[in-house]
This record gives structure tokens, sequence and C-alpha cells, in this order.
């Protein structure tokens, strides 16, 4: 039990750091910006982007977004291996810090798998 407590605290300290270049990779994008704005996307429980409204996802969103998933989950195994974690620890405590800083009236998808609006 005391070594899974240390390990959570580990990652969760690490998951901050990996937190910048995550917002990064995000934000470079206007159209996902966009999209998260308008909830058609948005930061879900496991760490990683997804799509609300497929009606509304052009593709272009739809890729942007594969490939920013790509880079996270290479990103959240760097920082699993370093730190003797799985990637889904860490994205999901990246997540809880992508979905804490999420700006009010954007869409965010909880542990339950339910999209809801920040207020």
């Amino acid at each position: 039990m005391k070594h899974t407590i240390i390990t959570i605290v580990v990652a969760a300290a690490l998951a901050v750091v990996a937190l910048s270049p995550i917002a990064n990779a995000a934000a470079a994008s206007a159209t996902v910006e966009h999209a998260k704005t308008e909830c058609i996307a948005g930061e879900q429980a496991d760490g990683y982007l997804g799509i609300i409204d497929e009606a509304k996802a052009s593709e272009s969103l739809k890729r942007e977004i594969r490939d920013i998933n790509q880079q996270r989950k290479a990103y959240y195994a760097e920082i699993a291996q370093r730190n003797g974690v799985t990637i889904e620890v860490t994205g999901t405590l990246t997540a809880q810090k992508l979905i804490e800083q999420a700006p009010s009236g954007q869409c965010v998808r909880d542990q339950q798998r339910r999209w809801m609006k920040k207020p």
C-alpha cells in the first residue's frame, strides 16, 4: 500500500510537469481550441482529447485530435517508464490537471464517461 501511494504521488508530480508540453500541443491548434470552446471536443478523464459531437467534427479536426493523442500517449509512456507506473496512471493524473484548468463553458468527460459543461 505504501509503495502504491508513493508511486501515485511521484506520478502526480510528474503529471504536472507533463502538463506543459501536453497543453502546448493542444493549444497550438486553433481548430482544436475552437472545437473545445464549442463543445465539439474536450478533455477526457483518461488524459486524451475526445470528440463529443461526431456530426460537427470535420475530418481535419479528427485527424488533429488523433495526432495530439498520439503525442500525449508517447509522452505519457516516457514519463511512466521513468517512474515505474503505467501509461494509464500518468494519463489519468495529467487529465485531472487538464480538466481543472479547462475554462468555464468547455465540455469535459468524467471517469463515468459522461460529458459535462464546466460551470
